[in-house]
């Protein structure tokens, strides 16, 4: 199953699963990462987040967060980051397995069209991955739901997932977590989002909920946070972002859990790939999280010191607010610069 690590402050919390843990070698360098979670003010830390070495093929990895929130968020958000990596590489199994029953052994390809072919591989791989993932994301919707003992009804997580296979990247996203990248570029960290936040407020999202029926409109109490709403009954749980595992009472009113999914190329500039929980988000922007990781004094520190910095950021804004959970992981693609200040 892998070995569940606790690196949050409360030695009783366990926050982060990885794995597979290991050393692990690629082209003679350490595949690196760092992970961290802390509690906020408002209760149980309800964030997760997952890390699998050797994912699909020895130099694969997958990385994900996951931001429970509702009465039992932080059960929601544990039990998908226990299962979700497991559930897309059997989805990809299969598919794979059924690709080699329905093609056979025909390799039969003139050598002026192997570039071609290279192409129409890496398309296919992708469009197998995206199945995959889909699949695999109705699995655990549906894990959830049949849950003993566990009310999800106004409960549920985000996720947002990282899968590194060769030299690309299959990003899936579930909500308002988020991944970013970051580049040199002319000698310059360039900071690149790869996901969208997916709120309710976004047209394409609003369109569809309220297609469904549902709400989109902020309350008296919080008028700079949009939610979604069930009809004609104001007493019934808001949800600031439209997609999610769980949240049952609001599936039948535009909300679900089938994920933005995308692929990204890798180049030889990329460095490292962040993805954080919205605590983070929140009260950092993507430049200023990119410059903490570039400027870490190693790699297992950066997620930690992204963490300390978004706490710290919490109290200079946003006082007299409850700090929310902040949880990041930190994927390096090559070993990382003795402090290399970010430049504007």
């Amino acid at each position: 199953m892998g070995i569940c690590i606790s690196v949050s402050e409360k030695d009783d919390d366990e926050n982060v699963t990885i794995f597979e843990e290991r050393k692990k070698v690629l082209n003679g360098s350490q595949i690196l990462f760092s992970v961290y979670s802390k509690q906020g003010t408002k209760g149980l830390n309800q964030d997760a987040a997952s890390i699998h070495q050797g994912y699909g093929t020895e130099d694969g990895t997958f990385c994900g967060v996951y931001d429970g929130h509702g009465g039992n968020g932080h059960r929601v958000s544990k039990i998908v980051s226990r299962q979700l990596s497991s559930l897309i590489l059997e989805q990809k199994n299969a598919l794979e397995k059924i690709d080699a029953i329905e093609n056979g052994c025909h390799n039969t390809t003139p050598k002026d069209h192997v570039g071609t072919m290279k192409e129409n591989s890496d398309a296919n791989n992708f469009q197998k991955w995206k199945e995959a993932i889909v699949s695999a994301f109705k699995v655990m919707e549906k894990e959830v739901k049949l849950q003993h003992n566990l009310d999800c009804s106004g409960s549920g997580t985000t996720a947002v997932t990282i899968i590194k296979q060769g030299e690309g990247l299959i990003i899936a996203n579930l909500g308002d977590s988020r991944a970013v990248m970051g580049t040199i570029c002319e000698e310059k960290l360039v900071a690149t989002q790869l996901t969208t936040d997916l709120k309710p407020e976004l047209p394409r999202e609003a369109e569809r909920i309220r297609r469904c029926n549902g709400c989109v409109y902020a309350s008296k109490e919080e008028p700079e946070i949009q939610r979604v709403w069930m009809p004609n009954n104001e007493h019934s749980p808001g949800l600031a972002m439209s997609r999610s595992f769980g949240d049952f009472l609001l599936k039948d009113y535009g909300v679900i859990a089938i994920p933005d999914i995308s692929h990204h190329p890798l180049g030889s500039s990329d460095q490292f790939i962040v993805l954080a929980s919205d605590g983070v988000w929140d009260v950092l922007s993507n430049n200023e999280v990119a410059s903490i990781v570039w400027s870490a004094e190693s790699e297992e520190v950066a997620a930690r010191a992204v963490v300390e910095a978004a706490t710290a950021a919490w109290k200079n804004k946003f006082p007299s607010y409850m700090a929310d959970d902040c949880t990041v992981v930190c994927l390096f693609l090559h070993q990382k610069p003795q402090l290399q200040p970010f430049q504007n």
